[in-house]
This record gives structure tokens, sequence and C-alpha cells, in this order.
């Protein structure tokens, strides 16, 4: 099975030598992803809320350069820097994903390589044709 990797447009530059997306087949995983304006190359904000809602609008992006959508994620795993902030990440999480529950693993970590970046996040998806 070929592995596509790439960088859609409108997103992001990575801050390392890889790609935002990789798909083999009908199996999409996304990058780590920090709340990074695509338009601006800032964080979104300097709160959590604004942070989790950027990173879920760019996946939106992200997956469908991919043939997929927020409705086909299978896994998102969350890496906050504050067990604080926990609140207004799922405050955003839930407003942008709306009834759609996808698995989801959040933990608390020390530091993250993007400067003033609160969280990271990254997901496993299926397109679109999966169905």
């Amino acid at each position: 099975m070929k592995v596509e990797t790439f960088t859609p447009e409108n997103t992001p530059t990575p801050i390392g030598p890889y790609s935002h997306v990789a798909r083999a087949g009908q199996f999409v995983t996304v990058s780590g992803t920090a709340g990074v304006d695509s338009q601006t190359g800032l964080m979104a904000g300097p709160d959590a809320y604004s942070q989790a809602r950027q990173i879920i609008r760019n996946f939106r992006t992200m997956l469908a350069a991919a043939d997929s959508d927020l409705a086909h994620v299978l896994h998102v795993q969350v890496f906050l820097k504050n067990v604080d902030d926990f609140a207004e990440m799922n405050r955003a999480y839930a407003e942008e994903f709306g009834e759609h529950r996808p698995a989801r693993t959040v933990i608390v970590v020390a530091d993250l390589p993007k400067r003033d970046a609160l969280m990271t996040m990254n997901l496993q998806a299926v397109t679109i044709q999966a169905q």
C-alpha cells in the first residue's frame, strides 16, 4: 500500500522535517498540531480555548485535503502543558466536533516544541470513501 505524505495549503508550516498528513488507503494520520493561525503564523490566542479551536479548524483543512472530515476521526491525542487548561480545551473541542465523539487520550506534558503553545493534538481518521 502506498503512503502519501503532504502538507496542505492554508495550514501552518511544519516546524521540523515532517508532513502534516500521511494517508495510506483509507487511513489518515495528522501530525501533532499547535493552535497556529496559518494566515499570521502566530498562535491563535494566548488561551487554551482559542488554541484548541484553531487546532481543530486546522484539522478540518488537513482532513479535507486527505478526503476526510471531522466525522471520520477515529482517535485524537491531546498533549496539554497545564492540566488547568483541560476544561477550556474540552469546551472548544465539544463545540468544534459537535455530536461526533471519537476516542481520545489527554496527557499532560512538561513542555512543547512550539513557542507559546499550550497544547498540541494529533489524530487518526479514515477517508470519507471508507464507509
